[in-house]
């Protein structure tokens, strides 16, 4: 499985941020799996955005809930984030990544290459 994530690489603030995810390799609606959107601020650690599972629901953040959407197209079996009204708080590397329960409880097995986004005037 691999994944793949593109999107505007710069952004003003107040826009909108949208990035699509392409799956190769499996199909997003594959029970059990969950494709979520993790993110990492410069100098911080990973922040988990959002999910959208193989059924189609959505869970987010409680901090981001707010300004994020996230949706699917399974016929070109992708997953894609918006984030409405960015700030340079916002300015991380994005990436999309597969989760799912194994073994060892819920863990992420694939994990795109990450694209980086900058917020800036």
């Amino acid at each position: 499985v691999q994944l793949q994530e593109w999107g505007p690489g710069l952004l003003k603030p107040s826009q909108t941020l949208s990035l699509t995810c392409a799956v190769y390799g499996g199909s997003i609606t594959t029970s059990y799996y969950y494709w979520s959107w993790i993110r990492q601020p410069p100098g911080k650690g990973l922040e988990w955005m959002g999910v959208i599972g193989y059924e189609g629901s959505t869970y987010y953040s409680p901090s981001l809930k707010s300004h994020t959407s996230i949706s699917r197209d399974t016929s070109k079996n992708q997953f894609s984030l918006q984030l409405s009204s960015v700030t340079p708080e916002d300015t991380a590397v994005y990436y999309c990544a597969r989760g799912g329960w194994g073994a060892s409880g819920y863990e992420y097995d694939y994990w795109g290459q990450g694209t980086q986004v900058t917020v800036s005037s």
